[in-house]
């Protein structure tokens, strides 16, 4: 008996397959800019380490936060500030405001958002 007739095929058919959700309607997004940093739930430290990463490379960074993850943005920004202080790195424009978003259950909710410019000089 040959080993090549008992051995199963684990592999599953990468067939792609393009299925339309209709219940959602099409949104067009803008691409991200590579300027922009944008505060999630990731550690606090991802975000730093991102500015910083990006500051290398552009003069300016704006730290983008809404809603509960505002005070995660103003963190990373002091971080930046506090601790390259010594390389010339300092908090730019500071913009606040809110927009209209829509809830789960359909209602119009005001989401505070902000935006921290992190500069090298």
């Amino acid at each position: 008996m040959s080993t090549d007739n008992t051995e199963t095929n684990t592999e599953t058919n990468t067939e792609t397959k393009t299925t339309t959700n209709t219940s959602q309607p099409s949104v067009k997004t803008e691409p991200r800019r590579q300027d922009v940093v944008y505060i999630g739930k990731k550690p606090l430290m991802a975000y730093v380490t991102s500015t910083l990463i990006q500051l290398a490379n552009v003069k300016s960074v704006s730290i983008v936060a809404r809603g509960m993850s505002i005070s995660r943005a103003v963190d990373v920004a002091q971080i930046i500030s506090r601790k390259t202080e010594h390389t010339g790195y300092s908090i730019g424009d500071i913009k606040i405001d809110s927009v209209p978003m829509e809830s789960k259950d359909g209602r119009t909710r005001n989401v505070s958002t902000i935006d921290i410019k992190v500069e090298r000089k």
